[in-house]
């Protein structure tokens, strides 16, 4: 699978300007997923408009929608993975176990392969 950008070799994370990101849980079910990819996108729509129209109260309630849906796709909350491995998201990777793994791909913008496994 092609990925704008780098995805650890496990699938937890992806790489933007040398931070990690969680991933959405893999075990999702695919309509599911989409559903709430949907809610995800709506919501961030919603979170714009009500920015501008400086309506404080509607984009409140817009970030809260994005961060439900974040937390039901597994990017924000407690952790998908069992084998007791904390949770990184938002850590600068250099400062991670990922670190020389991220050495090794070069610190790339480019498109990578995933890794499966």
């Amino acid at each position: 699978m092609l990925r704008e950008h780098p995805v650890t070799p496990d699938g937890r994370y992806f790489v933007v300007r040398g931070r990690l990101w969680r991933l959405a849980n893999p075990a999702l079910d695919p309509d599911e997923r989409d559903r709430l990819v949907h809610q995800l996108m709506d919501a961030r729509r919603a979170v714009a408009k009500a920015k501008r129209a400086k309506d404080s109260a509607e984009e409140s309630e817009a970030h809260s929608a994005v961060d439900e849906a974040k937390r039901a796709l597994g990017e924000r909350g407690p952790v998908w993975w069992t084998d007791g491995a904390p949770d990184l998201n938002r850590h600068m990777v250099a400062n991670t176990t990922y670190a020389v793994w991220f050495e090794m791909i070069g610190n790339s913008k480019t498109k990578v392969l995933k890794l499966d496994g």
